[in-house]
């Protein structure tokens, strides 16, 4: 039972993380660039994101308990994309940065929709 709770508390997290992400991430997209206001979102999706990816490591009722599955992957790539964007830009690299955080977001968004299939732990989480 404790472990069922625990899971359902990371999953809590990763789910209201991610839902959090998208929404500044839209809006981030939608705003100006470079302004001071978009610094600090940005700084706020990036933590966003980092609890949506380490959360997700936390995550294995897919494969029952059997360990990571391949959608580990994209949270792996997540990481290593957002520490790219953050190195992009420190150097100035307005293209680079803007290439990773675009596509953070869309892998963001894509993971939602795959994560509402039947049988995901998330749309078995927001059915229970």
């Amino acid at each position: 039972m404790a472990a069922a709770r625990k899971g359902g508390d990371v999953i809590g997290l990763h789910l209201a993380a991610a839902l959090l992400s998208l929404v500044v991430g839209a809006v981030l997209l939608a705003r100006e660039k470079g302004t001071t206001s978009h610094k600090r979102l940005g700084r706020l999706w990036m933590a966003l994101m980092l609890v949506v990816a380490l959360s997700s490591f936390w995550i294995l009722e897919i494969r029952e308990g059997a360990g990571f599955s391949v959608i580990h992957l994209l949270s792996a790539w997540t990481l290593v994309s957002l520490a790219l964007a953050v190195h992009f830009i420190r150097r100035g690299n307005v293209r680079a940065h803007k290439g990773f955080m675009i596509g953070t977001f869309l892998g963001l968004a894509g993971a939602g929709i795959g994560a509402l299939a039947p049988g995901r732990t998330i749309y078995l989480f927001l059915l229970a």
